[in-house]
Protein backbone atom coordinates (compact mmCIF):
# COMPACT_ATOMS: atom_id res chain seq x y z
CA UNK A 1 0.00 0.00 0.00
CA UNK A 2 1.18 3.43 -0.79
CA UNK A 3 2.11 5.60 2.12
CA UNK A 4 -0.56 8.24 2.23
CA UNK A 5 0.55 11.53 3.62
CA UNK A 6 -1.99 13.94 5.05
CA UNK A 7 -1.19 17.49 5.95
CA UNK A 8 -2.95 18.16 9.24
CA UNK A 9 -4.58 21.54 9.53
CA UNK A 10 -3.87 23.37 12.73
CA UNK A 11 -6.88 24.92 14.33
CA UNK A 12 -6.50 28.45 15.58
CA UNK A 13 -6.30 28.57 19.32
CA UNK A 14 -8.05 31.34 21.28
CA UNK A 15 -5.70 33.32 23.46
CA UNK A 16 -8.20 35.66 25.10
CA UNK A 17 -7.37 36.87 28.59
CA UNK A 18 -10.24 38.94 29.98
CA UNK A 19 -9.41 41.86 32.23
CA UNK A 20 -9.72 41.26 35.91
CA UNK A 21 -11.84 43.58 38.00
CA UNK A 22 -9.98 46.78 38.57
CA UNK A 23 -7.57 46.39 35.60
CA UNK A 24 -7.43 49.05 32.97
CA UNK A 25 -6.65 48.58 29.31
CA UNK A 26 -4.10 51.19 28.40
CA UNK A 27 -4.79 50.67 24.75
CA UNK A 28 -8.40 51.61 25.09
CA UNK A 29 -9.23 55.09 23.87
CA UNK A 30 -11.55 55.46 26.83
CA UNK A 31 -8.81 55.24 29.44
CA UNK A 32 -7.64 58.71 30.51
CA UNK A 33 -4.66 59.87 32.52
CA UNK A 34 -5.87 61.27 35.82
CA UNK A 35 -2.50 62.13 37.35
CA UNK A 36 -2.36 65.64 38.69
CA UNK A 37 0.89 66.36 36.91
CA UNK A 38 -0.53 65.58 33.53
CA UNK A 39 1.67 62.58 32.78
CA UNK A 40 4.53 63.16 35.22
CA UNK A 41 5.68 60.85 38.00
CA UNK A 42 5.18 61.75 41.58
CA UNK A 43 8.66 63.30 41.82
CA UNK A 44 7.93 65.57 38.89
CA UNK A 45 9.97 63.71 36.20
CA UNK A 46 8.19 63.04 32.92
CA UNK A 47 7.15 59.45 32.28
CA UNK A 48 8.07 57.66 29.01
CA UNK A 49 5.66 54.71 28.78
CA UNK A 50 6.56 54.04 25.13
CA UNK A 51 10.30 53.62 25.84
CA UNK A 52 11.54 52.15 29.12
CA UNK A 53 8.33 50.34 29.92
CA UNK A 54 8.21 48.56 26.55
CA UNK A 55 11.83 47.39 26.57
CA UNK A 56 12.19 43.70 27.54
CA UNK A 57 13.51 42.77 30.94
CA UNK A 58 16.62 41.12 29.46
CA UNK A 59 17.57 44.45 27.83
CA UNK A 60 17.76 46.26 31.16
CA UNK A 61 19.57 43.39 32.81
CA UNK A 62 22.22 43.25 30.10
CA UNK A 63 22.54 46.97 29.47
CA UNK A 64 21.69 48.80 32.71
CA UNK A 65 23.55 51.90 31.50
CA UNK A 66 21.57 52.27 28.31
CA UNK A 67 18.36 54.14 28.95
CA UNK A 68 16.70 57.53 29.10
CA UNK A 69 17.68 58.30 32.63
CA UNK A 70 19.62 61.63 32.56
CA UNK A 71 21.60 60.46 35.58
CA UNK A 72 23.32 57.86 33.36
CA UNK A 73 26.53 59.31 31.93
CA UNK A 74 27.16 59.51 28.14
CA UNK A 75 30.34 57.48 28.72
CA UNK A 76 28.32 54.55 30.00
CA UNK A 77 25.99 54.82 27.01
CA UNK A 78 29.00 54.49 24.71
CA UNK A 79 30.12 51.37 26.56
CA UNK A 80 26.70 49.82 26.06
CA UNK A 81 26.72 50.64 22.35
CA UNK A 82 30.14 49.06 22.02
CA UNK A 83 28.91 45.90 23.75
CA UNK A 84 25.95 45.68 21.35
CA UNK A 85 28.26 46.05 18.36
CA UNK A 86 30.60 43.31 19.61
CA UNK A 87 27.70 40.93 20.22
CA UNK A 88 26.23 41.63 16.77
CA UNK A 89 29.56 40.87 15.06
CA UNK A 90 29.96 37.67 17.08
CA UNK A 91 26.43 36.58 16.14
CA UNK A 92 27.09 37.14 12.43
CA UNK A 93 30.30 35.11 12.60
CA UNK A 94 28.50 32.27 14.39
CA UNK A 95 25.63 32.18 11.90
CA UNK A 96 28.05 32.21 8.96
CA UNK A 97 30.00 29.35 10.47
CA UNK A 98 26.87 27.26 11.01
CA UNK A 99 25.65 27.83 7.44
CA UNK A 100 29.07 27.09 6.02
CA UNK A 101 29.29 23.90 8.09
CA UNK A 102 25.91 22.61 6.99
CA UNK A 103 25.74 23.55 3.34
CA UNK A 104 29.28 23.67 1.98
CA UNK A 105 32.09 21.13 1.86
CA UNK A 106 34.23 21.61 4.93
CA UNK A 107 37.85 22.09 3.91
CA UNK A 108 40.73 21.39 6.20
CA UNK A 109 44.47 21.71 5.75
CA UNK A 110 47.26 19.25 6.30
CA UNK A 111 50.86 20.26 5.65
CA UNK A 112 49.60 23.30 3.82
CA UNK A 113 47.45 21.23 1.41
CA UNK A 114 43.70 21.83 1.30
CA UNK A 115 41.86 18.55 1.77
CA UNK A 116 38.20 17.57 1.77
CA UNK A 117 37.20 16.47 5.25
CA UNK A 118 35.41 13.12 4.90
CA UNK A 119 33.27 13.56 8.02
CA UNK A 120 31.24 16.39 6.47
CA UNK A 121 28.40 15.50 4.13
CA UNK A 122 28.51 17.21 0.76
CA UNK A 123 25.49 18.46 -1.12
CA UNK A 124 24.21 15.65 -3.41
CA UNK A 125 24.69 16.09 -7.14
CA UNK A 126 22.87 14.17 -9.88
CA UNK A 127 26.10 14.10 -11.91
CA UNK A 128 28.88 13.32 -9.43
CA UNK A 129 29.54 11.21 -6.38
CA UNK A 130 30.71 13.16 -3.30
CA UNK A 131 34.42 13.92 -3.46
CA UNK A 132 34.89 12.58 0.05
CA UNK A 133 33.59 9.18 -1.12
CA UNK A 134 36.00 8.98 -4.05
CA UNK A 135 39.31 9.50 -2.27
CA UNK A 136 39.50 6.28 -0.21
CA UNK A 137 40.57 3.92 -3.00
CA UNK A 138 42.98 4.18 -5.90
CA UNK A 139 43.88 1.84 -8.78
CA UNK A 140 46.92 -0.31 -8.15
CA UNK A 141 46.68 -3.21 -10.62
CA UNK A 142 49.95 -2.06 -12.20
CA UNK A 143 51.77 -3.02 -9.01
CA UNK A 144 53.68 -6.24 -9.57
CA UNK A 145 54.98 -8.52 -6.82
CA UNK A 146 58.76 -8.13 -6.80
CA UNK A 147 58.63 -5.68 -9.69
CA UNK A 148 61.12 -7.72 -11.77
CA UNK A 149 60.27 -10.06 -14.62
CA UNK A 150 60.82 -13.72 -13.81
CA UNK A 151 59.88 -15.04 -17.23
CA UNK A 152 62.07 -17.80 -18.62
CA UNK A 153 63.24 -17.73 -22.26
CA UNK A 154 60.60 -18.59 -24.83
CA UNK A 155 62.02 -22.07 -25.48
CA UNK A 156 61.89 -22.87 -21.75
CA UNK A 157 58.19 -22.28 -21.12
CA UNK A 158 55.94 -25.29 -20.62
CA UNK A 159 54.33 -25.00 -24.06
CA UNK A 160 51.81 -22.92 -25.99
CA UNK A 161 48.18 -22.03 -25.21
CA UNK A 162 45.77 -21.10 -28.00
CA UNK A 163 42.17 -19.90 -27.56
CA UNK A 164 39.29 -18.56 -29.59
CA UNK A 165 37.63 -15.59 -27.89
CA UNK A 166 33.93 -16.12 -28.51
CA UNK A 167 30.87 -13.87 -28.45
CA UNK A 168 30.64 -10.11 -28.81
CA UNK A 169 33.36 -7.56 -28.16
CA UNK A 170 32.99 -7.50 -24.38
CA UNK A 171 32.76 -11.25 -23.96
CA UNK A 172 35.88 -11.50 -26.13
CA UNK A 173 37.61 -8.94 -23.92
CA UNK A 174 36.98 -11.02 -20.81
CA UNK A 175 38.18 -14.16 -22.60
CA UNK A 176 41.46 -12.40 -23.55
CA UNK A 177 42.05 -11.34 -19.93
CA UNK A 178 41.41 -14.89 -18.75
CA UNK A 179 43.72 -16.33 -21.42
CA UNK A 180 46.62 -14.20 -20.17
CA UNK A 181 45.91 -15.29 -16.60
CA UNK A 182 45.76 -19.00 -17.50
CA UNK A 183 49.04 -18.75 -19.45
CA UNK A 184 50.62 -17.18 -16.36
CA UNK A 185 49.27 -19.91 -14.07
CA UNK A 186 50.81 -22.65 -16.24
CA UNK A 187 53.95 -20.70 -17.22
CA UNK A 188 52.99 -21.17 -20.87
CA UNK A 189 53.43 -18.99 -23.95
CA UNK A 190 50.20 -17.40 -25.14
CA UNK A 191 49.46 -17.30 -28.85
CA UNK A 192 47.60 -14.08 -29.72
CA UNK A 193 43.91 -14.97 -29.27
CA UNK A 194 41.65 -15.25 -32.30
CA UNK A 195 38.33 -13.39 -32.22
CA UNK A 196 35.95 -16.13 -33.23
CA UNK A 197 33.10 -15.47 -35.65
CA UNK A 198 29.81 -16.83 -34.36
CA UNK A 199 26.29 -17.17 -35.74
CA UNK A 200 24.89 -14.16 -33.91
CA UNK A 201 27.51 -11.48 -34.59
CA UNK A 202 28.70 -12.75 -38.00
CA UNK A 203 31.86 -10.70 -37.73
CA UNK A 204 35.32 -11.42 -39.14
CA UNK A 205 37.25 -8.94 -37.00
CA UNK A 206 40.79 -9.92 -36.08
CA UNK A 207 42.59 -8.94 -32.90
CA UNK A 208 44.71 -6.41 -34.78
CA UNK A 209 41.58 -4.84 -36.33
CA UNK A 210 40.36 -3.63 -32.96
CA UNK A 211 43.23 -3.66 -30.43
CA UNK A 212 46.78 -2.28 -30.46
CA UNK A 213 48.80 -5.51 -30.67
CA UNK A 214 52.22 -3.92 -30.12
CA UNK A 215 51.07 -2.21 -26.93
CA UNK A 216 49.38 -5.41 -25.72
CA UNK A 217 52.51 -7.54 -26.09
CA UNK A 218 54.92 -4.91 -24.85
CA UNK A 219 52.90 -3.97 -21.78
CA UNK A 220 52.67 -7.60 -20.64
CA UNK A 221 56.26 -8.57 -21.45
CA UNK A 222 57.13 -8.85 -17.75
CA UNK A 223 54.06 -10.97 -16.99
CA UNK A 224 53.44 -13.45 -19.80
CA UNK A 225 55.27 -14.36 -22.98
CA UNK A 226 52.99 -13.64 -25.97
CA UNK A 227 53.59 -14.46 -29.66
CA UNK A 228 51.63 -13.19 -32.64
CA UNK A 229 51.06 -16.49 -34.38
CA UNK A 230 51.33 -20.25 -34.11
CA UNK A 231 55.01 -21.30 -34.23
CA UNK A 232 56.38 -22.25 -37.65
CA UNK A 233 57.53 -25.66 -36.42
CA UNK A 234 53.88 -26.61 -35.90
CA UNK A 235 52.99 -27.44 -39.49
CA UNK A 236 49.44 -28.75 -39.15
CA UNK A 237 47.73 -25.57 -37.98
CA UNK A 238 44.33 -26.78 -39.12
CA UNK A 239 44.58 -29.48 -36.49
CA UNK A 240 44.01 -26.95 -33.71
CA UNK A 241 40.32 -26.86 -32.72
CA UNK A 242 39.58 -29.68 -35.16
CA UNK A 243 41.44 -32.53 -33.49
CA UNK A 244 40.44 -33.72 -30.06
CA UNK A 245 44.08 -34.62 -29.46
CA UNK A 246 44.99 -30.91 -29.51
CA UNK A 247 41.98 -29.56 -27.62
CA UNK A 248 41.27 -29.45 -23.89
CA UNK A 249 37.53 -29.62 -23.39
CA UNK A 250 35.20 -29.87 -20.42
CA UNK A 251 36.88 -27.11 -18.43
CA UNK A 252 34.31 -26.22 -15.73
CA UNK A 253 32.99 -22.70 -15.43
CA UNK A 254 34.91 -20.55 -12.96
CA UNK A 255 37.57 -23.23 -12.61
CA UNK A 256 40.24 -22.85 -9.96
CA UNK A 257 43.90 -22.19 -10.75
CA UNK A 258 44.71 -25.65 -9.41
CA UNK A 259 42.44 -27.24 -12.00
CA UNK A 260 44.66 -25.93 -14.80
CA UNK A 261 47.82 -27.09 -13.04
CA UNK A 262 46.42 -30.59 -12.45
CA UNK A 263 44.47 -31.21 -15.66
CA UNK A 264 45.67 -28.89 -18.43
CA UNK A 265 49.38 -28.36 -17.77
CA UNK A 266 50.31 -32.07 -18.16
CA UNK A 267 48.76 -32.16 -21.61
CA UNK A 268 50.56 -28.97 -22.66
CA UNK A 269 53.86 -30.43 -21.53
CA UNK A 270 53.12 -33.56 -23.54
CA UNK A 271 51.82 -31.99 -26.78
CA UNK A 272 53.68 -28.63 -26.51
CA UNK A 273 50.69 -26.77 -27.95
CA UNK A 274 47.04 -27.06 -26.91
CA UNK A 275 43.81 -25.26 -27.67
CA UNK A 276 41.28 -24.58 -24.90
CA UNK A 277 37.63 -24.94 -25.85
CA UNK A 278 35.22 -23.59 -24.82
CA UNK A 279 36.79 -20.63 -23.07
CA UNK A 280 33.99 -18.44 -21.71
CA UNK A 281 34.10 -17.78 -17.95
CA UNK A 282 36.54 -20.65 -17.43
CA UNK A 283 38.48 -19.04 -14.59
CA UNK A 284 37.13 -18.20 -11.13
CA UNK A 285 37.79 -15.20 -8.88
CA UNK A 286 38.14 -16.48 -5.31
CA UNK A 287 39.95 -19.71 -6.14
CA UNK A 288 42.97 -18.12 -7.82
CA UNK A 289 45.89 -16.16 -6.31
CA UNK A 290 45.26 -12.45 -5.86
CA UNK A 291 48.21 -11.67 -8.10
CA UNK A 292 46.42 -13.49 -10.93
CA UNK A 293 43.32 -11.35 -10.40
CA UNK A 294 45.53 -8.27 -10.39
CA UNK A 295 47.07 -9.45 -13.67
CA UNK A 296 43.61 -9.71 -15.23
CA UNK A 297 42.96 -6.11 -14.23
CA UNK A 298 46.29 -5.08 -15.78
CA UNK A 299 45.20 -6.67 -19.03
CA UNK A 300 41.72 -5.16 -18.94
CA UNK A 301 42.54 -1.61 -17.87
CA UNK A 302 46.06 -1.10 -19.19
CA UNK A 303 47.14 -3.63 -21.82
CA UNK A 304 44.01 -3.75 -23.98
CA UNK A 305 43.88 -0.47 -25.88
CA UNK A 306 41.71 0.19 -28.90
CA UNK A 307 43.37 1.34 -32.10
CA UNK A 308 44.13 5.10 -32.27
CA UNK A 309 41.51 5.72 -34.97
CA UNK A 310 38.80 4.20 -32.74
CA UNK A 311 39.93 6.29 -29.75
CA UNK A 312 39.96 9.47 -31.87
CA UNK A 313 36.48 8.88 -33.29
CA UNK A 314 35.11 8.17 -29.80
CA UNK A 315 36.69 11.39 -28.47
CA UNK A 316 35.02 13.29 -31.30
CA UNK A 317 31.62 11.81 -30.40
CA UNK A 318 32.15 12.71 -26.73
CA UNK A 319 33.02 16.30 -27.69
CA UNK A 320 29.90 16.59 -29.84
CA UNK A 321 27.74 15.26 -27.00
CA UNK A 322 29.07 17.92 -24.63
CA UNK A 323 28.59 20.77 -27.12
CA UNK A 324 25.24 19.93 -28.73
CA UNK A 325 23.56 23.05 -27.35
CA UNK A 326 26.45 25.42 -28.02
CA UNK A 327 27.39 25.35 -24.35
CA UNK A 328 29.52 22.86 -22.45
CA UNK A 329 27.04 20.42 -20.88
CA UNK A 330 27.34 17.09 -19.06
CA UNK A 331 25.75 14.08 -20.72
CA UNK A 332 24.31 10.75 -19.71
CA UNK A 333 25.02 7.44 -21.45
CA UNK A 334 22.17 4.94 -21.39
CA UNK A 335 22.79 1.27 -22.18
CA UNK A 336 19.29 0.23 -23.21
CA UNK A 337 19.03 -3.56 -23.44
CA UNK A 338 15.61 -4.08 -24.93
CA UNK A 339 16.30 -5.83 -28.22
CA UNK A 340 13.99 -8.58 -29.45
CA UNK A 341 16.49 -11.29 -28.58
CA UNK A 342 16.95 -9.98 -25.03
CA UNK A 343 13.18 -9.64 -24.49
CA UNK A 344 12.64 -13.17 -25.78
CA UNK A 345 15.47 -14.74 -23.80
CA UNK A 346 14.33 -13.05 -20.57
CA UNK A 347 10.96 -14.89 -20.69
CA UNK A 348 9.45 -11.86 -18.93
CA UNK A 349 6.05 -10.37 -19.68
CA UNK A 350 5.90 -6.80 -20.98
CA UNK A 351 3.19 -4.31 -21.80
CA UNK A 352 2.02 -4.76 -25.38
CA UNK A 353 -0.83 -5.65 -27.68
CA UNK A 354 -2.30 -9.12 -27.94
CA UNK A 355 -0.74 -9.47 -31.38
CA UNK A 356 2.72 -8.64 -30.00
CA UNK A 357 2.37 -11.24 -27.26
CA UNK A 358 1.33 -13.94 -29.72
CA UNK A 359 4.29 -13.22 -32.00
CA UNK A 360 6.71 -13.19 -29.05
CA UNK A 361 5.37 -16.57 -27.89
CA UNK A 362 5.96 -17.99 -31.38
CA UNK A 363 9.48 -16.52 -31.41
CA UNK A 364 10.33 -18.04 -28.03
CA UNK A 365 8.97 -21.42 -29.02
CA UNK A 366 11.13 -21.42 -32.13
CA UNK A 367 14.37 -20.19 -30.49
CA UNK A 368 14.12 -21.90 -27.08
CA UNK A 369 11.77 -24.89 -27.48
CA UNK A 370 12.98 -26.73 -24.37
CA UNK A 371 12.39 -23.75 -22.10
CA UNK A 372 9.13 -22.80 -23.77
CA UNK A 373 7.52 -26.25 -23.54
CA UNK A 374 3.81 -25.52 -24.02
CA UNK A 375 4.01 -22.00 -22.58
CA UNK A 376 1.56 -22.67 -19.74
CA UNK A 377 4.17 -22.12 -17.02
CA UNK A 378 5.55 -18.85 -18.40
CA UNK A 379 3.12 -16.45 -16.75
CA UNK A 380 4.03 -17.51 -13.22
CA UNK A 381 7.71 -17.59 -14.22
CA UNK A 382 7.46 -14.05 -15.60
CA UNK A 383 5.91 -12.74 -12.38
CA UNK A 384 8.61 -14.37 -10.26
CA UNK A 385 11.43 -13.04 -12.42
CA UNK A 386 10.06 -9.50 -12.27
CA UNK A 387 9.85 -9.62 -8.47
CA UNK A 388 13.47 -10.80 -8.36
CA UNK A 389 14.61 -7.97 -10.62
CA UNK A 390 15.64 -10.23 -13.50
CA UNK A 391 13.63 -8.51 -16.24
CA UNK A 392 14.99 -5.77 -18.51
CA UNK A 393 13.60 -2.30 -17.86
CA UNK A 394 11.32 -0.93 -20.56
CA UNK A 395 12.21 2.48 -22.05
CA UNK A 396 9.21 4.07 -20.34
CA UNK A 397 10.21 2.67 -16.94
CA UNK A 398 13.73 4.04 -17.40
CA UNK A 399 12.31 7.48 -18.17
CA UNK A 400 10.21 7.58 -14.99
CA UNK A 401 13.13 6.45 -12.81
CA UNK A 402 15.48 9.07 -14.27
CA UNK A 403 12.93 11.84 -13.81
CA UNK A 404 12.42 10.76 -10.19
CA UNK A 405 16.20 10.96 -9.67
CA UNK A 406 16.04 14.63 -10.60
CA UNK A 407 17.32 14.66 -14.19
CA UNK A 408 15.52 17.41 -16.12
CA UNK A 409 13.86 17.15 -19.51
CA UNK A 410 16.82 18.92 -21.14
CA UNK A 411 19.31 16.19 -20.16
CA UNK A 412 21.54 15.13 -23.06
CA UNK A 413 21.40 11.33 -23.38
CA UNK A 414 23.58 9.08 -25.53
CA UNK A 415 21.80 5.78 -26.21
CA UNK A 416 23.88 2.65 -26.75
CA UNK A 417 21.46 0.03 -27.96
CA UNK A 418 20.58 -2.38 -30.69
CA UNK A 419 17.22 -2.29 -32.47
CA UNK A 420 14.69 -1.66 -29.69
CA UNK A 421 11.87 -4.19 -29.56
CA UNK A 422 8.66 -2.39 -30.49
CA UNK A 423 10.45 0.39 -32.38
CA UNK A 424 9.41 4.02 -32.05
CA UNK A 425 6.18 3.19 -30.22
CA UNK A 426 8.15 1.55 -27.42
CA UNK A 427 10.63 4.44 -27.33
CA UNK A 428 7.94 7.15 -27.29
CA UNK A 429 7.60 7.50 -23.46
CA UNK A 430 11.36 7.85 -23.04
CA UNK A 431 11.69 10.30 -25.91
CA UNK A 432 8.76 12.40 -24.69
CA UNK A 433 10.27 12.80 -21.24
CA UNK A 434 13.84 13.23 -22.55
CA UNK A 435 13.73 14.53 -26.13
CA UNK A 436 17.52 15.02 -26.37
CA UNK A 437 18.22 11.35 -27.16
CA UNK A 438 20.93 10.62 -29.72
CA UNK A 439 22.96 7.67 -30.99
CA UNK A 440 26.34 7.57 -32.71
CA UNK A 441 24.50 7.60 -36.03
CA UNK A 442 22.93 10.96 -35.07
CA UNK A 443 26.27 12.46 -34.05
CA UNK A 444 28.39 11.24 -36.97
CA UNK A 445 27.84 11.31 -40.73
CA UNK A 446 27.57 8.14 -42.78
CA UNK A 447 30.98 8.75 -44.29
CA UNK A 448 32.61 8.98 -40.87
CA UNK A 449 31.22 5.62 -39.81
CA UNK A 450 31.86 3.80 -43.10
CA UNK A 451 35.29 2.60 -42.02
CA UNK A 452 33.93 1.26 -38.75
CA UNK A 453 31.03 -0.57 -40.36
CA UNK A 454 33.46 -3.09 -41.78
CA UNK A 455 33.70 -4.61 -38.33
CA UNK A 456 30.77 -4.91 -35.94
CA UNK A 457 33.14 -4.87 -32.99
CA UNK A 458 34.49 -1.45 -34.07
CA UNK A 459 31.02 0.06 -33.75
CA UNK A 460 30.62 -1.65 -30.38
CA UNK A 461 33.98 -0.17 -29.34
CA UNK A 462 32.71 3.35 -30.12
CA UNK A 463 29.66 2.81 -27.90
CA UNK A 464 31.91 1.39 -25.19
CA UNK A 465 34.22 4.43 -25.12
CA UNK A 466 31.44 7.05 -25.29
CA UNK A 467 29.68 5.34 -22.37
CA UNK A 468 32.93 4.96 -20.46
CA UNK A 469 33.67 8.71 -20.69
CA UNK A 470 30.12 9.92 -19.92
CA UNK A 471 29.28 12.00 -16.85
CA UNK A 472 26.59 9.50 -15.81
CA UNK A 473 26.24 5.92 -17.03
CA UNK A 474 22.92 4.10 -16.61
CA UNK A 475 22.37 0.41 -17.29
CA UNK A 476 18.96 -1.20 -17.70
CA UNK A 477 19.91 -4.88 -17.61
CA UNK A 478 22.93 -7.05 -16.90
CA UNK A 479 25.55 -8.16 -19.37
CA UNK A 480 29.25 -7.92 -20.08
CA UNK A 481 29.01 -4.43 -21.60
CA UNK A 482 27.52 -2.87 -18.47
CA UNK A 483 29.77 -4.87 -16.11
CA UNK A 484 32.93 -3.75 -17.87
CA UNK A 485 31.81 -0.10 -18.05
CA UNK A 486 30.90 0.09 -14.35
CA UNK A 487 34.06 -1.74 -13.34
CA UNK A 488 36.31 0.52 -15.42
CA UNK A 489 34.67 3.68 -14.07
CA UNK A 490 35.15 2.39 -10.52
CA UNK A 491 38.77 1.57 -11.20
CA UNK A 492 39.60 4.86 -12.94
CA UNK A 493 38.22 7.16 -10.26
CA UNK A 494 34.49 6.55 -9.60
CA UNK A 495 33.74 10.29 -9.35
CA UNK A 496 31.18 10.15 -12.14
CA UNK A 497 28.08 8.16 -11.32
CA UNK A 498 27.35 4.68 -12.68
CA UNK A 499 23.72 3.95 -11.86
CA UNK A 500 22.54 0.37 -11.55
CA UNK A 501 18.76 0.45 -10.97
CA UNK A 502 17.32 -1.90 -8.37
CA UNK A 503 14.83 -3.56 -10.69
CA UNK A 504 13.32 -5.73 -7.98
CA UNK A 505 12.30 -2.83 -5.74
CA UNK A 506 11.28 -0.74 -8.72
CA UNK A 507 8.92 -3.48 -9.92
CA UNK A 508 7.05 -3.22 -6.59
CA UNK A 509 6.71 0.53 -6.96
CA UNK A 510 5.56 0.30 -10.58
CA UNK A 511 2.98 -2.31 -9.55
CA UNK A 512 1.46 -0.17 -6.80
CA UNK A 513 -1.51 1.77 -8.23
CA UNK A 514 -1.93 3.80 -5.04
CA UNK A 515 1.59 5.17 -4.79
CA UNK A 516 1.79 8.92 -5.30
CA UNK A 517 4.57 10.67 -7.19
CA UNK A 518 6.18 12.18 -4.08
CA UNK A 519 6.39 8.78 -2.39
CA UNK A 520 7.76 7.20 -5.56
CA UNK A 521 10.46 9.87 -5.84
CA UNK A 522 11.47 9.28 -2.23
CA UNK A 523 11.64 5.52 -2.83
CA UNK A 524 13.80 5.96 -5.94
CA UNK A 525 16.22 8.38 -4.28
CA UNK A 526 16.64 6.37 -1.09
CA UNK A 527 16.96 3.06 -2.96
CA UNK A 528 19.72 4.31 -5.25
CA UNK A 529 21.84 6.27 -2.79
CA UNK A 530 24.28 3.36 -2.64
CA UNK A 531 23.96 2.28 -6.29
CA UNK A 532 26.03 4.97 -7.98
CA UNK A 533 29.23 3.11 -8.82
CA UNK A 534 31.32 3.63 -5.69
CA UNK A 535 33.74 0.80 -4.81
CA UNK A 536 32.10 -1.92 -2.75
CA UNK A 537 33.59 -4.51 -0.46
CA UNK A 538 33.75 -7.76 -2.37
CA UNK A 539 32.28 -11.06 -1.26
CA UNK A 540 32.79 -14.65 -2.49
CA UNK A 541 32.16 -15.11 -6.21
CA UNK A 542 31.66 -11.39 -6.78
CA UNK A 543 32.26 -10.51 -10.41
CA UNK A 544 35.77 -9.08 -10.81
CA UNK A 545 34.82 -7.16 -13.97
CA UNK A 546 32.07 -5.15 -12.28
CA UNK A 547 33.84 -4.48 -8.99
CA UNK A 548 37.65 -4.75 -9.07
CA UNK A 549 38.02 -3.41 -5.54
CA UNK A 550 39.89 -5.96 -3.44
CA UNK A 551 42.56 -7.34 -5.78
CA UNK A 552 43.01 -4.34 -8.08
CA UNK A 553 42.46 -1.27 -5.90
CA UNK A 554 44.27 -0.14 -2.76
CA UNK A 555 43.54 2.21 0.13
CA UNK A 556 44.55 5.73 -0.83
Amino acid sequence: MAELRHSSSLGSRSSSSPLRAGDEDSSSPHVHDHSPNGGDDEDGRPRHPSRDRDRPIWFHSLFPFFGDDPRVSPQKNKISLLLILVLAIASLISVYGIINHLNAPYLCKKDGIVLNCPHVKESPSPWENPLSATTSWKPCAERRVGGISDLPPENETNGYVFIHAEGGLNQQRIAICNAVAVAKIMNATLILPVLKQDQIWKDTTKFEDIFDVDHFIDYLKDDVRIVRDIPDWFTDKAELFSSIRRTVKNIPKYAAAQFYIDNVLPRIKEKKIMALKPFVDRLGYDNVPQEINRLRCRVNYHALKFLPEIEQMADSLVSRMRNRTGNLNPYMALHLRFEKGMVGLSFCDFVGTREEKVKMAEYRQKEWPRRFKNGSHLWQLALQKRKEGRCPLEPGEVAVILRAMGYPKETQIYVASGQVYGGQNRMAPLRNMFPNLVTKEDLAGKEELTTFRKHVTSLAALDFLVCLKSDVFVMTHGGNFAKLIIGARRYMGHRQKSIKPDKGLMSKSFGDPYMGWATFVEDVVVTHQTRTGLPEETFPNYDLWENPLTPCMCKA
